[in-house]
């Protein structure tokens, strides 16, 4: 019993850790001087355990990546929320989650290999991902964003790597 409370204390934690402060007072100084928390385990286990990056961890199982992200050691995690997932428009999702190769690449795409804050830049930085385009970090109408998401002012560190929720998904430009 008491393992099921630190589980579900665990999750909680988690929600509460990866919901997007999208507060229009929030500051730069405010969002980085938030620490992370610690969860014990992978991305995968972590994002597993967040109900609402459900979609997310469904679309890595259909991809087969989910053994891969969960030995890759150092690597950042840019997790859209469900909500993300179900802004798409239908036949876009559906056209995504059809084509393992092109699910792969998107899924890719909120990859970087290191442990990154993107909360520490006010000005675009660039940085490489998984599938090879870059991903570009800012601060822009008062949110932390990685390219047009905002990111979550509280990362999530793993076991391999670290987690930033964020409220869109991130399409590659080729």
């Amino acid at each position: 019993m008491k393992l099921k409370h630190m589980i579900t204390a665990s999750c909680l934690t988690l929600v509460s850790a990866f919901s997007l402060q999208t507060h229009a007072s929030e500051s730069f100084k405010a969002c980085v001087s938030t620490p992370s928390v610690t969860f014990e385990g992978t991305v995968v286990d972590a994002a597993i355990a967040t109900p609402e990056l459900s979609i997310l961890v469904d679309a890595v199982v259909a991809a087969g990546l989910a053994d891969t992200l969960a030995e890759a050691e150092d690597i950042t995690v840019y997790a859209p929320t469900n909500d993300a997932f179900t802004a798409i428009p239908a036949p876009v999702l559906d056209a995504i989650l059809a084509d393992v190769d092109l699910l792969t690449t998107v899924l890719t795409y909120h990859v970087t290999p290191g442990v990154r804050d993107p909360r520490n830049h006010f000005k675009a930085v660039a940085r490489p991902t998984l599938a090879g385009p870059f991903v570009y970090y800012d601060f822009n109408n008062g949110h932390s964003r990685v390219n047009q998401s905002a990111v979550s002012c509280t990362g999530v560190r793993t076991d391999n790597g670290i987690v930033w929720v964020i409220d869109s998904v991130l399409l590659p430009q080729f």
